[in-house]
């Protein structure tokens, strides 16, 4: 939670610095001294974490890994407020890396990730999350809604003003998913945000058919910052924390590999793909393609993703050995009660 809240905190904070450089004069025979200065304070950031590293304490986990108990104990120390307390993590973490230890012994871990249905079934839901984090489309706003802005009405100033309202919205919204995301349940949140999200996708699209240049900046404004109104709270923040869930303690690090290669992969397709099909499609059929993949993964969502709210480890193994045909039918079976409920 606290990642993607930050992550969307950076993205604001670029927006602002960007907006801010762009009024920056060339002076001393530079030319571009402005996007030279926006490209570059990107590495500050970067510099200060690097730099904390020196002074941040080594993982406890990691340590009693290696065998460095005393190390371990003294980083725990670091971490607790008595010595009491960090000896009882110490004999915490040294008793569930025995026990996983003991898990993993003889087995093939990777073939059992896709062999074994209840890890077959997590692996599933974690790739419909994550798939869908970038298939939504909101990485085409992130990286090219001052281009969007730009290229159909806005001076250069007002689209990089127009990307600091998306990041500013992105973040304000994503605070509420701290609350909501174990009020009401990762997959609840996914299955009424994404309708919303293609529903805003195609008012942002259809907007360039607008032909006043007014209409159609004020449209496509409203239909980004209503997306990322419904993005922030939902499918942002919520395949980190599911997929940090789904899969059992044994394979967790090999499937949260998974989770966010996949993740990044669909990042790199979607952000090297769009250039071509904005030409090819135009705005309109661009954003109405990603609406429609809104639309797919929804059902996706609503047949294959289990709900892991408030759920034991225990629990978790229960409602992942559910057959994904099982699954599929309740599923299935929802979309009449729903019906019913609230309309």
């Amino acid at each position: 939670m606290m990642w993607q809240m930050w992550t969307a905190f950076g993205i604001f904070l670029g927006n602002v610095i960007d907006l801010a450089f762009y009024y920056i004069p060339d002076s001393g025979g530079i030319r571009g001294l402005n996007w030279r200065l926006m490209l570059g304070s990107a590495g500050i950031p970067g510099l200060i974490v690097c730099l904390q590293v020196l002074w941040a304490p080594e993982s406890p986990r990691w340590l009693i890994g290696k065998g460095r108990y005393e190390e371990a104990f003294n980083e725990l120390c670091r971490l607790r407020f008595s010595h009491i307390q960090a000896a009882r993590d110490l004999y915490y973490i040294h008793v569930l890396l025995e026990a996983e230890n003991e898990m993993k012994k003889g087995r093939k871990r990777i073939l059992e990730m896709f062999t074994i249905p209840r890890n077959r079934n997590a692996v599933l839901a974690s790739w419909i999350v994550m798939f869908g984090q970038q298939f939504c489309g909101v990485n085409v706003i992130v990286y090219y809604s001052s281009n969007i802005f730009s290229e159909y009405g806005f001076s250069p100033s007002s689209s990089l003003a127009g990307s600091v309202g998306f990041g500013a919205l992105n973040w304000v919204f994503a605070l509420p998913a701290v609350f909501t995301i174990d009020t009401f349940g990762r997959r609840n949140l996914l299955l009424f945000t994404f309708p919303c999200m293609a529903i805003c996708l195609l008012i942002t699209g259809f907007s360039f058919w607008i032909p006043s240049e007014k209409g159609r900046v004020a449209s496509v404004s409203i239909g980004m910052y209503l997306f990322t109104i419904f993005y922030s709270p939902g499918e942002g923040p919520v395949p980190f924390t599911y997929s940090a869930e789904a899969f059992p303690l044994y394979i967790r690090d090999l499937g949260m590999s998974l989770a966010t290669a996949t993740t990044w992969f669909w990042n790199f397709m979607l952000v090297v793909t769009w250039p071509s099909m904005l030409l090819a499609f135009k705005p309109q059929g661009a954003f109405g393609f990603y609406a429609a993949w809104c639309m797919i993964i929804w059902v996706l969502i609503l047949l294959f993703v289990r709900e892991t709210k408030n759920k034991t480890l225990e629990e978790l193994d229960q409602v992942f050995a559910v057959p994904a045909r099982v699954h599929a039918a309740y599923g299935l079976r929802q979309i009449p009660y729903a019906i019913k409920k609230f309309i």
